[in-house]
């Protein structure tokens, strides 16, 4: 299978903290790299993570607070110093097209490349990136500002060819293409090999998403059923649920509490608050409910399986 992998370069919030730097991952599946919001400190996290900045193609910003989108000037304008010449697109919500373009035309005056702004509706469920190969569509989240998360899903893909079978009936290799595709296998003396005796099954679409930032909503998991890996936001633990009503973010018993009702594969926790040295509180408390979590944490690369 080609990779599917998440690259964790900020899980920290609002204040970065000497262990975490602000929100900002790499969704990296099928060769194309897609960044996911873009936090302060994300061109030295990127370096440290050994992804080039060239290979970025789309950002996707959750909403307009400081420690998801501080990072994203910088990071443009020295993709005009690396003599970027290929487009990028930057999909946020429409709010922040007028003043993205008055700091690109102050800063970034002059760069050889485009930048592609894509206005998102964070209040609707929808697909806002397609390309031959994945889907992202938008999550409607809850939290003081507009705010969305995003869902990366695989496109189905064809069946592998039964090397072991096509070498038994001789099957010629310039058959192969529309084997996979549906078609009998015609062997060399005429005899018609069924499709389905040439195929082994497709592997299976795997998907990704990415909740943060959000208050704690009973019914998210009616869009996340069956994802394989989550990514949700824990920035407290269950002893400050009352700051987390209030700032409208959720605690790791929440997070644990989506992802079982939405039957995950996988759930990272993140965007810890600064008031915590150690999040293994909000491990613990995240491990009762939905065992298969774990914390995730700058450096580090998620497969998604």
């Amino acid at each position: 299978m080609e990779p599917f992998k998440v690259h964790i370069l900020g899980c920290g919030s609002a204040l970065p903290t000497k262990n975490h730097c602000p929100s900002s991952q790499v969704v990296e599946v099928r060769g194309k790299m897609f960044m996911v919001d873009c936090g302060e400190g994300v061109q030295l996290s990127l370096r440290r993570c050994h992804i080039s900045f060239n290979r970025i193609q789309c950002v996707f910003i959750s909403h307009l607070h400081g420690d998801h989108c501080f990072g994203l000037l910088g990071m443009l304008s020295t993709f005009g110093l690396l003599g970027r010449t290929a487009p990028i697109h930057v999909y946020a919500p429409g709010e922040y097209e007028s003043m993205l373009n008055a700091q690109l035309g102050m800063f970034c005056a002059g760069m050889d490349y485009e930048v592609v702004f894509h206005g998102v509706e964070t209040t609707l469920h929808q697909v806002i990136y397609e390309d031959k190969s994945i889907t992202v569509e938008s999550i409607p989240l809850d939290h003081r500002i507009k705010c969305c998360g995003f869902l990366f899903r695989e496109k189905p893909t064809l069946p592998h060819i039964d090397r072991e079978m096509v070498d038994f009936y001789h099957i010629p290799q310039h058959q192969f293409n529309n084997i996979k595709m549906g078609a009998d296998g015609i062997a060399p003396d005429g005899e018609v090999v069924p499709h389905s005796r040439l195929v082994k099954p497709a592997d299976p679409p795997r998907s990704y998403a990415y909740c943060s930032d959000t208050k704690y909503m009973p019914r998210l998991h009616e869009l996340l059923e069956g994802v394989n890996l989550l990514y949700h936001e824990s920035t407290y633990d269950k002893r400050d649920i009352d700051r987390a009503i209030k700032y409208n973010h959720s605690t790791g018993e929440q997070a644990a509490m989506v992802a079982r009702d939405a039957h995950v594969g996988h759930l990272l926790l993140g965007h810890y608050s600064a008031r915590y040295e150690d999040e293994q509180v909000i491990l613990q408390e995240a491990q009762a409910i939905f065992p298969n979590a774990e914390l995730s944490n700058e450096g580090h690369s998620y497969e998604v399986k």
